[in-house]
């Protein structure tokens, strides 16, 4: 596969996250969150809306980092410092939004404004969050290195 369809291939699940994301947050969560406060009538579901809504908007900037980080791949540029960059980026707004997720979680916990099946699925979503952090941040420095390299050898030739 070359760099221009792997490229557009980056793209278009880009654009698949960001369409899954927007079915997630404004069709499914809010119906969710509807059927839970029926069923619990003390929760705060429209508290709990506009945090998940919060915590969306840093998705939606890696998905923007990815787009660029696609169009450098498209150029032929995959090891830059630029994606390099790109790829710290990702770590650092995901390990945010995981800290944010968990510090809210236990704030709606101790609150009593939450129940165990929101503190479970936040607490899955705590650890994917920190995953992707220390995946994309040993990508970063992966791909750093691979620039030096790269660098390297082009001034070598």
């Amino acid at each position: 596969m070359d760099q221009k369809k792997l490229a557009a291939w980056l793209k278009g699940i880009c654009v698949g996250c960001a369409l899954c994301g927007l079915a997630l947050f404004g069709i499914i969560l809010p119906r969710f969150l509807a059927y839970v406060a029926g069923e619990v009538p003390d929760l705060p579901h429209r508290a709990w809306l506009f945090f998940m809504w919060a915590l969306a908007l840093p998705c939606y900037a890696v998905l923007v980092c990815i787009w660029r980080m696609a169009g450098e791949i498209g150029r032929d540029n995959s090891f830059s410092l630029e994606n390099a960059k790109y790829l710290r980026i990702i770590a650092v707004l995901a390990g945010a939004d995981a800290a944010v997720l968990l510090i809210g979680n236990v704030i709606f916990l101790l609150t009593r404004h939450s129940i165990p099946t929101l503190a479970l699925v936040s607490a899955f979503m705590c650890f994917v969050g920190l995953a992707i952090s220390v995946g994309a941040a040993c990508l970063s420095h992966l791909v750093h290195k691979a620039a030096a390299l790269q660098e390297d050898s082009d001034l070598t030739i």
